[in-house]
């Protein structure tokens, strides 16, 4: 079954560690990555640009509007994704502990829904 894992922090942590913690990081997350890819259960995942490039869409009435940012104030940020291969929740639930940036926010996890005329379920 697929689960995303919707990895978020506060933006501003990153922002003040030094580079050498920054590059620490991303190698961690880089070998992360690997490894789950490894084992079969990454299908896919990204890194997200800072919320400051966000913008949020929505249509009223039949028009479009838009919003500089996020759609929601927020203490943590949305930051990326892993889209992983797991067997039931508590599998998915351990890889997304594997994840190091959730040492400094919250990795949010839920099955994937598809999305299919014949599956027409909530």
């Amino acid at each position: 079954m697929k689960y995303i894992a919707l990895v978020y922090y506060r933006e501003q942590i990153m922002n003040d560690m030094s580079q050498q913690e920054w590059d620490a990081l991303n190698q961690e997350c880089i070998a992360g990555v690997e490894k789950l890819v490894a084992d079969g259960k990454m299908l896919d995942g990204a890194p997200l640009l800072s919320v400051d490039t966000a913008t949020t869409v929505r249509v009223r009435e039949g028009r479009i509007t838009t919003t500089d940012g996020p759609f929601a104030e927020t203490r943590e940020q949305l930051a990326g994704f892993y889209l992983l291969e797991a067997r039931d929740l508590n599998e998915a639930i351990q890889l997304g502990g594997r994840i190091p940036t959730a040492r400094y926010g919250s990795i949010e996890v839920r099955p994937v829904r598809e999305l299919r005329a014949e599956d027409n379920e909530r």
